[in-house]
């Protein structure tokens, strides 16, 4: 693998080796206010939830790499203290790419991009109409963490309240990702868009137990056929197949014909991984452990 030492690599290189490897980022769409009372937007992929009671979410508006200088957004929130924070979707991601052009500070990006300002309740900064989820904010803490190009500052924001669209919220009353349509922030110019194919579950039971990787059969765990996300499933089980379940799978007459035509043939665990391996492709993760423990 490549070495990336941070004392010996310009902060250039460094900072896309830093957003290439985390990411997708979520974006906060950054509403202030300056004295004059111009709104400012910009977008920050610096950004995400860091606690739900007191509920905050901290963003950074780094000093640019290029010539060391710090955003109007910073300089707003250091005299106001408030920020409205709103979710970008794909339904306005191009508008936020205009909202990211260095325009003087006493142009509006909502009058560049197209968006529209709606009042908040409980601070100044405006919202953006068009987005789904708007936070505002009370900036509870600045912290600087360096003087030189690239350095962060790290925003601090405690909601005060939210504005969730209708449109995306589901019968449970949670927001529907499908819904939402929010997009993440990648390296360089890439965006990855949260919806569709491009969402999958992953169901793991915190609580109690779980079989774990070291309590996998030692042929499963050195499988050249099973797959690291195969045995993780498998090693999220909360415990392997008893014996009564065991004989009873065994007298199964789709499993009782493959053991009669394989059960001696020099190949037969390699044919069980690839039958296990499809099974757990179609998330039948009791079947495949089963068909593992078979002897």
């Amino acid at each position: 693998m490549r070495i990336i030492d941070p004392e010996k690599t310009p902060t250039r290189d460094l900072h896309q080796f830093l957003l290439g490897a985390v990411a997708p980022r979520p974006i906060a769409f950054a509403s202030t206010i300056n004295d004059d009372g111009t709104a400012n937007l910009a977008p920050y992929s610096f950004f995400n939830a860091f606690s739900s009671n007191p509920p905050i979410v901290v963003f950074s508006s780094n000093r640019r790499v290029s010539d060391n200088t710090t955003k109007d957004t910073l300089h707003n929130i250091q005299k106001n203290k408030e920020v409205v924070i709103n979710v970008v979707n794909y339904a306005i991601v191009r508008q936020m790419a205009v909202a990211s052009v260095q325009f003087d500070s006493a142009i509006s990006e909502f009058d560049k991009s197209g968006l529209t300002p709606i009042p908040s309740d409980l601070v100044k900064p405006f919202r953006v109409k068009e987005s789904p989820v708007q936070m505002e904010c009370k900036v509870s803490e600045i912290v600087t963490l360096g003087e030189e190009g690239g350095a962060g500052h790290l925003i601090i924001c405690n909601v005060v309240r939210m504005h969730v669209a209708e449109s995306v919220i589901d019968e449970d009353n949670r927001i529907d990702p499908h819904k939402i349509d929010l997009v993440g922030r990648m390296g360089r110019a890439y965006y990855t868009r949260a919806s569709g194919d491009s969402i999958f579950t992953v169901v793991q039971p915190v609580m109690g137990k779980a079989v774990g990787f070291d309590g996998l059969p030692v042929h499963v765990r050195n499988s050249k056929i099973l797959t690291g996300n195969d045995l993780g499933r498998l090693s999220g089980l909360q415990e392997l197949p008893s014996e009564e379940e065991m004989n009873a799978f065994k007298s199964d007459p789709e499993v009782q014909n493959f053991l009669k035509h394989f059960k001696e043939a020099a190949d037969f665990q390699d044919r069980l991984h690839i039958w296990a391996g499809l099974e757990l492709e179609n998330n039948n993760t009791e079947f495949a452990i089963k068909l593992l423990l078979l002897k």
